[in-house]
């Protein structure tokens, strides 16, 4: 059965395709959640909910555009529907430079460390970083999903920048330490 079949048993209620199409995608739109998520229990919470909505809105996908990206999108807006809310979003006029370049000249520094960090950011910070650097969203974009300013999407942005290069800065540290140590 192709995909679009699949698709359009779901919008049928058809409660195997929407096994098949879960099991499908459930490892993408899982990743999709920890990016957006606190912890790994949440993201978990946000991927269960977040299918119900895919399953409730389906008939709304019309076939244009990658089904992929639809429901991603439908993942992403759920979980930064609990955020919308609160006032967390906000941050204090602060002098930070747009751009902050963050370089790795540690080859140790893994994917899983980085994964790490980011979600340890803040969570205003780590939704801004996430949805403009990992995703592609403009400043403007994520004001919008955000609710927020586009001025305090650009220092959200910084901050978390300067957070991960600290991090990143630090583990480096203590990894040529321990090279030289040993």
């Amino acid at each position: 059965m192709g995909l679009d079949e699949l698709i359009r048993n779901c919008q049928k209620d058809d409660r195997k395709a929407q096994e098949q199409l879960y099991r499908l995608f459930v490892n993408k739109l899982f990743t999709v959640c920890l990016k957006y998520s606190r912890n790994y229990e949440e993201a978990q919470d946000n991927l269960q909910e977040g299918f119900i909505i895919i399953f409730n809105k389906i008939s709304q996908f019309n076939f244009k555009g990658s089904f992929e990206g639809w429901a991603k999108r439908v993942m992403i807006n759920h979980t930064l529907q609990q955020y919308r809310q609160v006032s967390f979003l906000e941050v204090l006029n602060e002098n930070i430079p747009d751009e902050i370049e963050i370089e790795i000249e540690n080859e140790s520094v893994s994917m899983d460390f980085l994964m790490k960090i980011i979600q340890e950011l803040p969570d205003r910070y780590r939704l801004v970083f996430n949805l403009y650097v990992l995703d592609g969203y403009s400043h403007k974009e994520i004001a919008t999903m955000l609710d927020i300013s586009e001025g305090t999407s650009k220092s959200n942005l910084a901050r978390a920048r300067i957070i991960l290069k600290g991090k990143i800065d630090e583990f480096s540290d203590s990894f040529d330490n321990k090279k030289y140590n040993s």
